[in-house]
């Protein structure tokens, strides 16, 4: 039942992390990109609204300069940044291309969002950008969110960001594609009997337990982040579904109700 109503989300909000689109030696992963911009068109062609939140400046960045390790200095963070969302947007102007459609590049801060007359300047960008049929791309700022003002400037992750994103445009579901495919009761990593769970409809503190014992790498923010995530949504009246991002096709499942990934269940909105 719960999966049912999942085929009448309208807007839909696509967190994508890191890891999901960049290979363990720094390189793009162009096929898991083209194939994430083929579904959401087809999305978009299908009547429904799509805004995709994605993370991978910074790796990219360190890429194009050379950085043979982890940046460390704000600064270094910064230009990785500068230089990578550059090239995120020209491939993902790429791809979309191919498939009719012009991307919109949204670049968001914390302080932004809480700033109730620029919160509202957001979302009417999101709704004209949607009018006319133009895809947001959604990333944090992060070549002018510097560290030493985290608390009032950063989202920390790209788990809350694409939280606060969906409330904003009052999306029905926001999916989160990561390493992982779904919530487990305890680290699959570790533990061979961890069970996938298809259906989260109260996040109790066990659920929270489960994701803090994780001690995972699942994705940029972790587990808990998109557990926190899960939270902010639910109970605003948003679905929320967790699942990997090997198979960007399965989102098409995913809005025909199939059983892809945990759904966290929202409450009345």
């Amino acid at each position: 039942m719960e999966r049912e109503k999942i085929k009448n989300a309208k807007r839909i909000v696509l967190k994508v992390g890191t890891t999901s689109l960049i290979y363990e030696n720094g390189n793009l992963n162009f096929e898991r990109i083209e194939k994430i911009s083929q579904v959401l068109s087809d999305v978009f062609n299908s009547g429904k609204e799509v805004i995709l939140v994605t993370s991978g400046a910074i790796g990219v960045g360190r890429k194009k300069m050379h950085f043979n390790t982890k940046p460390q200095s704000v600064q270094e963070k910064q230009a990785c940044a500068s230089v990578g969302q550059v090239v995120l947007m020209q491939i993902y102007s790429k791809m979309f291309g191919e498939y009719g459609y012009g991307i919109g590049q949204i670049l968001l801060t914390k302080d932004v969002v809480e700033n109730p007359r620029s919160k509202e300047n957001v979302r009417n960008t999101f709704e004209t950008l949607l009018q006319h049929r133009i895809i947001p791309i959604v990333n944090e700022n992060d070549s002018v969110s510097i560290d030493e003002i985290k608390n009032i400037s950063r989202f920390g992750d790209n788990d809350s960001l694409a939280a606060v994103v969906a409330l904003i445009v009052e999306a029905d579901l926001l999916i989160i594609l990561s390493d992982i495919d779904g919530f487990y009761n305890k680290n699959p990593k570790i533990y061979k009997d961890a069970v996938l769970l298809d259906c989260v409809k109260e996040i109790t503190e066990d659920i929270k337990k489960a994701a803090e014992g994780s001690g995972s790498d699942f994705g940029t923010g972790g587990m808990r982040t998109k557990i926190e995530a899960a939270q902010m949504v639910v109970n605003h009246g948003c679905d929320m579904i967790l699942t990997s991002s090997e198979n960007p096709k399965a989102i098409l499942e995913i809005l025909k109700g199939a059983p892809v990934g945990t759904l966290f269940v929202a409450k009345d909105k």
